[in-house]
């Protein structure tokens, strides 16, 4: 696949191209329940209102956002999610949910894994395992099995994409 091109399909999947970028709370909104969580930087990257932090400290507040740690935060700011993926996040990464959300974000769903799994790929170009672990702060090995299985079924193919790839992607 033409190098160029991928980096553009990229741009426009991960909404950071004119036209894509999110305007009001409700579009950032939309990014989180499409992006999955994304840091405060990266929504202002996404963002084309003059003030997105305050976007969303009003999703919060009006709890279709929650703010949570992935296992990757360490010194990365914290991310915001949409409150839909509360559940997916919690069985997925293990993350802490702030008390209060309504209970249909927070009752177990069927492979919350693969559910993250199938966004990412959804919202990126061809990929490696490392980028999904990174993205997510997922381990390696459950990340690769989700693939597998999700290869098996004919979700996603694997293959060679890039033409400067040094490994099979996603």
């Amino acid at each position: 696949l033409d190098a160029d091109v991928l980096a553009d399909l990229e741009l426009e999947l991960q909404r950071l191209t004119d036209g894509r970028r999110a305007r009001d709370a409700d579009e950032v909104h939309d990014l989180l329940r499409t992006l999955g969580p994304l840091t405060a930087l990266e929504v202002a990257a996404r963002s084309d209102h003059p003030d997105p932090g305050s976007l969303l400290e009003a999703l919060v507040e009006e709890r279709r956002a929650i703010q949570v740690g992935l296992p990757l935060d360490g010194a990365v700011p914290a991310h915001f999610g949409a409150a839909e993926d509360a559940a997916r996040l919690r069985d997925a990464l293990g993350v802490a949910l702030p008390p209060g959300l309504p209970q249909q974000f927070t009752d177990p769903v069927d492979a919350p894994l693969a559910e993250l799994v199938v966004r990412f790929a959804r919202t990126h170009g061809p990929f490696l395992v490392a980028d999904v672990v990174r993205a997510l702060g997922a381990g390696t090995e459950p990340v690769r099995l989700v693939l597998d299985d999700l290869t098996r079924t004919g979700r996603l193919v694997r293959g060679e994409f890039r033409p400067d790839g040094a490994d099979r992607e996603w």
